[in-house]
């Protein structure tokens, strides 16, 4: 595909999302904000079948697993802790003619000049010198050459609670969590002393998180605000390696279960790895609306740094009893870390398909059943009552097993139409022979076709197509 066509897919996803009520630009009524979304209705029912199918996957099927929501804020040394604070940062860089504002190193890579979070300022703004010398560092939006030197800009969102005696005062500062995995590390010990898990073990979660980006783009790939599924399982170094593949697997396959092609999918690895890593692996799916392949979940090796930095600041006590060889040790982490957001446009992607029927263009969002906003699409044929009593009646007898809808305004086509667009698997219409045969059409999302089932089978139908 070609940018255009990149651009383009992105576009009709876009207007698909707020046409069917998916997702909403945040506080539209007064300009909206960069990179801030709402999810309508479907959206909201995606997401959380998504996340639910994660959880099911990382906790529920596990003995080796729990749960866990922790607080947005937390005390803010646990982040001085971490290396957030003073750590978290980018290199800026604007353009002084259209105020368009950049990263630094995106703006480099293009030159094929790769820095990281460890390359000091000083040097990064040598770099862009030596290239405004050779006339080649230029705005990607307007192409002037006046931009502005590199500066530190903190991806913290930071706030204060309590009665602080100054705005933003210290005393009371905290910190929006910029990723959930620190109250994982935080209640590391309660979840010990309450549960008494064995090594290895996990803790999961799924939480809001905050980062006040330079460039949040690309729809809700990167936003400022978004929802993290993240697990950390502790374990003895001597496990790492196995149980680092056996992640690496069931991840991967997690994937192909929900309707991802193998062929969409590659593993990229860390050629530059933090400190603390020994392994660094990002699983990244091939997008059509951003062109390529693009990072949806990390897996990493996070050594023993984590709990030995919170013990540290801390003072407690984050050691683990092994009752084999009768000593304590710091467990070591390895993480998964999946983007909700990420997730959601990349089954949107997956899904998005256009075909051609008598002659008419037909959108739909051929997504896995399990994963779909609305299972069943209940539709009387018209609007007389003799129609919609018995309609509204399935729709009774269903709604307790399944998500479904009852419609009927507009045509039936354009009913269909809209079902398929939100992805719906099976629409039922009730006709004038429902009134005779006491049964029903079925019609099918993905084939189109449609065969009669009588009412007093749906439900038994239906359990064994949507399971």
């Amino acid at each position: 595909m070609t940018k255009e066509d990149n651009q383009s897919m992105m576009e009709k996803i876009v207007s698909l999302c707020k046409r069917r009520g998916f997702v909403y630009p945040s506080s539209e009524i007064y300009g909206g904000m960069s990179a801030i979304y709402d999810y309508g209705h479907y959206g909201t029912l995606l997401k959380n079948n998504i996340r639910d199918a994660w959880w099911k996957e990382m906790v529920q099927k596990r003995m080796d697993v729990v749960g866990l929501d922790s607080a947005i804020f937390m005390h803010p040394k646990t982040w001085v802790a971490s290396g957030h604070v003073g750590g978290f940062n980018d290199p800026q860089v604007d353009c002084k003619k259209c105020k368009s504002r950049y990263r630094a190193d995106h703006l480099l890579e293009g030159f094929k000049v790769v820095i990281d979070d460890k390359t000091p300022i000083e040097e990064i703004n040598k770099n862009l010198e030596k290239l405004r010398e050779e006339k080649k560092l230029k705005c990607p939006n307007c192409g002037s050459t006046d931009l502005t030197e590199a500066k530190v800009f903190s991806l913290m969102v930071k706030s204060n609670i309590g009665s602080p005696t100054d705005e933003l005062s210290e005393e009371n500062v905290v910190y929006l969590r910029p990723e959930t995995c620190g109250g994982i590390y935080l209640e590391y010990k309660n979840t010990l002393d309450s549960l008494h898990p064995k090594l290895p073990f996990g803790i999961a979660q799924v939480g809001k998180a905050f980062r006040n980006e330079i460039v949040a783009r690309q729809f809700v790939f990167r936003t400022r605000e978004f929802e993290q599924m993240e697990m950390q399982y502790f374990l003895k170094s001597e496990m790492m390696k196995e149980k680092y593949e056996m992640w690496k697997e069931i991840r991967f396959q997690w994937y192909l279960e929900y309707g991802i092609s193998e062929n969409n999918l590659q593993w990229h690895k860390h050629e530059k790895l933090a400190h603390y890593a020994s392994e660094a692996f990002d699983i990244e799916f091939n997008f059509k609306t951003l062109g390529g392949f693009r990072e949806v979940e990390g897996l990493h090796t996070r050594g023993d740094w984590d709990l030995s930095q919170h013990s540290k600041f801390s003072g407690a006590d984050l050691s683990y009893f092994d009752q084999e060889k009768n000593e304590r040790l710091i467990p070591h982490i390895m993480e998964t870390s999946v983007g909700l957001g990420r997730l959601f446009l990349m089954f949107l992607d997956n899904a998005y398909t256009e075909e051609e029927v008598n002659g008419e263009l037909r959108s739909v969002l051929k997504i896995d059943k399990r994963l779909a906003p609305i299972k069943i699409a209940i539709l009387p044929l018209s609007k007389k009552e003799e129609l919609t009593v018995p309609a509204k009646e399935i729709w009774e007898k269903l709604k307790e097993n399944f998500m479904v809808e009852y419609d009927e305004t507009q045509s039936i086509g354009k009913r269909y139409r809209r079902q398929d667009e939100i992805g719906t698997p099976y629409c039922v219409t009730v006709d004038f022979e429902t009134l005779n045969d006491q049964a029903v059409t079925v019609r099918d999302r993905d084939t189109m076709t449609q065969e009669r089932i009588a009412i007093s089978e749906l439900s038994k139908y239906f359990e064994e197509k949507l399971r």
